[in-house]
């Protein structure tokens, strides 16, 4: 029986562990990820500045969703429209079939109107990992202070049916607003949803 306690501990703080490098209220994890054009870009380029984090894979139905009713792009005009900086980030694995290379995924984004700062390509999922990213799409923002003060859904409807979009909360945007005003996120940790991360 000690021995099992033992080994239920050893493997909470494993996972405690594996959850401790993206926590709300503290310094974002560190990210540094080769992006579609083969430049190292790192969270630390942005200092100073409020940082949205966007994982992104299109082979998702969620991820159509919210690209093929322009909410994704809505939320990300808005976003820089403030100053933020938005990453679109691609943890999916090159052996998966929903993999898309470099030039295809930066095609995909463009056909679709998007326009992130940048499109990072995290073919190990380390960043992923480290940040504790769950589902296409998982997202995340960080403040100017480089504190994590949101990580969640992009809204309050977890379903792929755009017909959803206008009566949801659009729990990004609300973030950005509060962040903006200099008041408290009043929902800085929601549960994502969408398609799980293919990680190698």
């Amino acid at each position: 029986m000690l021995k099992r306690s033992f080994l239920i501990t050893a493997l909470l703080a494993a996972v405690t562990g594996a959850q401790a490098n993206a926590q709300l209220g503290q310094p974002a994890p560190a990210l540094q990820v080769k992006d579609a054009q083969g430049k190292t870009v790192s969270l630390a380029d942005f200092k100073g500045k409020t940082v949205v984090l966007e994982w992104v894979n299109p082979g998702c139905p969620f991820v159509r969703k919210h690209y093929g009713a322009q909410n994704m792009q809505g939320t990300q005009k808005a976003a820089l429209a403030q100053g933020a900086v938005w990453l679109s980030i691609s943890s999916t694995a090159p052996s998966s079939s929903d993999y898309q290379k470099p030039a295809e995924l930066s095609a995909w984004l463009q056909a679709q109107g998007a326009t992130p700062s940048a499109l990072l390509m995290d073919d190990s999922g380390t960043a992923g990992r480290a940040w504790g990213a769950k589902t296409t799409p998982h997202m995340y923002i960080v403040n100017p202070a480089g504190v994590l003060v949101y990580a969640g859904a992009i809204d309050s409807i977890p379903s792929a049916n755009p017909a959803d979009i206008p009566k949801a909360t659009n729990f990004v945007t609300q973030a950005l607003g509060e962040l903006k005003a200099g008041q408290p996120i009043s929902k800085p940790a929601t549960t994502p949803y969408g398609c799980s991360v293919k990680y190698s």
